[in-house]
């Protein structure tokens, strides 16, 4: 993008800052805007429960950034072996725990791009919680297994404070929750989706009982990654903010807008779900509040997500095959047409 927009207006300045709303990336670019952040990598498991590497990064003023996908994302599963069924969160259990453990007091979690449609109960279990069905026995990780659950016992208490940066503002359940919205693209099959919709409103009917708290289902964002916004509320006490708020503050997009005339972002598609919480949609306010022009460059554009912004670029058919060459050909048109 900034290769595009120099190569059609070579006097302008150009003040690049990475972004991210809490979803897959978010450790990377945290890390190259924050002098001074340290990634950890411990070893976690995977969606399917198999060992795999996992990394959570400290920052300067004390805090640590987890993010979900590092453990349960589902970029790290082919796709043969993507099923929300059986998937877990377990693994960001075990990255809080990890963070927890190193010293960290106040620990931001970063959801998106998760494998999982587990509530959260996978994630709980690892930190010591416990899911057990009528007969006493704990129930299976995994999605589908949350139709057993009976009772909850709390387990110790996650000694930080949790701040969930959330990629959408998705609820739990219903026609606009977790299984509606996300079940279909993380591998579930059309008949899979009532019983994950009863296993997850089962999960909400038996911890909002037993813990006595919430309700934390309907909660804008309760439904990301999975229903991670959920186990997170409740078993650990998390306030969920929006992602991409969180992750301007982190590396400094207010200020570095000062004297600013434009605004550029990107995303592979503009759509539902980029209003529902993506970084574009944020841009493009924050564009709005300061009077600047809102530019975007997208793969393809849906549902009128376009409107948000005061120019948007598409790259076309060949967008897949060619990214690179059209997204600065593609700015570069939008440069050239201010």
């Amino acid at each position: 993008m900034a290769e595009g927009w120099q190569a059609a207006r070579p006097f302008d300045e150009l003040v690049l800052v990475p972004m991210a709303d809490g979803g897959e990336g978010t450790i990377e670019v945290i890390e190259s805007a924050v002098p001074g952040a340290r990634r950890t990598v411990v070893e976690v498991v995977d969606a399917r429960g198999l060992a795999t590497d996992g990394a959570w990064l400290g920052l300067p003023d004390g805090r640590a950034l987890v993010e979900a996908a590092q453990a349960c994302g589902l970029s790290r599963l082919s796709p043969q072996d993507r099923n929300p069924l059986l998937t877990t969160s377990y693994g960001v259990g075990q990255l809080l725990a990890a963070a927890a453990a190193a010293g960290h007091r106040e620990i931001i979690v970063g959801l998106g791009g998760s494998a999982t449609v587990d509530g959260g109960g996978g994630m709980a279990t690892a930190l010591g919680h416990r899911l057990r069905r009528a007969d006493g026995n704990g129930v299976r990780i995994g999605g589908r297994f949350l139709v057993d659950l009976d009772h909850v016992e709390l387990g110790p208490s996650l000694p930080a404070r949790v701040t969930v940066a959330s990629d959408v503002e998705t609820p739990l359940v219903g026609p606009a929750g977790a299984v509606a919205t996300f079940a279909p693209q993380k591998g579930a099959a059309p008949a899979d989706l009532p019983l994950l919709e009863r296993a997850l409103r089962t999960l909400a009917d038996v911890v909002e009982r037993d813990l006595g708290g919430g309700p934390w289902r309907d909660l804008p964002g309760a439904g990301a990654a999975g229903g991670l916004g959920f186990g997170l509320s409740a078993f650990c006490a998390a306030k969920i903010e929006r992602g991409a708020l969180t992750v301007a503050g982190l590396v400094g997009l207010d200020a570095a807008l000062d004297g600013a005339e434009v605004l550029v972002t990107g995303e592979g598609a503009l759509d539902r779900q980029t209003v529902a919480g993506k970084v574009p949609a944020y841009i493009a306010r924050l564009a709005r509040s300061r009077g600047l022009l809102a530019l975007a460059v997208a793969g393809r554009v849906e549902d009128g997500a376009e409107a948000a912004f005061d120019r948007v670029a598409t790259l076309g058919p060949d967008g897949l095959e060619q990214a690179a060459a059209l997204v600065a050909a593609r700015t570069a048109e939008l440069a050239r047409a201010l």
